[in-house]
């Protein structure tokens, strides 16, 4: 057993956990599609980064966590399997040639989390847009939703992000890029322009 960390690394990992977990829990629910069971994953993966990283350094936390917590989805995606004998919405793991990064950030364009000094009528109207493309982002394979949810909800890079799915960084570059043209088109249909 491992000894405990140091109290300011304690502090230093639970604001790490903290500034994570909005996120995490919102990726998670994308992907399972239930929020209890996306709280439980999330936790699941706090507590096996404190158990198990905690003495490692804080710069290698938000790669560690994040592929923690793709696996404890995927565990999670396991489970359901063998409760249910139903594999649900995780998509078939396909894996293209397209090249295209899609670096243009769906997410960004609404400005989320800074609603500045902006009116009533327009603070409605962009969370009801956030709603649509939750529902659209939601609506993804869970291949291309995750690696969309690690780039542009997560902010890994490329690399990051292959190694965070356990793929290629060709595989993440054709995911992503497939995710943004099929929220553009979905959004496009919804009449909202990006």
């Amino acid at each position: 057993m491992s000894p405990l960390p140091s109290p300011s690394t304690l502090d230093e990992l639970n604001n790490f956990l903290i500034s994570v977990e909005r996120r995490a829990f919102k990726r998670t629910a994308f992907a399972v599609r239930d929020e209890d069971s996306a709280l439980d994953i999330v936790q699941d993966a706090m507590i096996r980064l404190t158990q198990s990283y905690a003495d490692r350094p804080s710069n290698e936390w938000p790669m560690l966590f994040a592929r923690i917590l793709s696996n404890a989805t995927l565990d999670w995606f396991r489970r359901q399997k063998v409760r249910n004998a139903v594999f649900q919405n995780l998509g078939d793991f396909e894996s293209s040639s397209d090249d295209g990064d899609g670096d243009f950030n769906l997410l960004d364009s609404l400005r989320i989390d800074d609603p500045g000094t902006e009116g009533a009528e327009d603070t409605a109207s962009r969370g009801e847009t956030l709603k649509i493309i939750e529902e659209e982002v939601g609506n993804l394979p869970a291949r291309q939703r995750e690696a969309f949810l690690l780039r542009y909800w997560e902010e890994l890079d490329v690399a990051e992000t292959a190694a965070a799915m356990g793929c290629s960084e060709g595989s993440v570059k054709t995911h992503c890029s497939r995710a943004v043209q099929a929220l553009s088109k979905a959004m496009h249909a919804r009449g909202i322009s990006l």
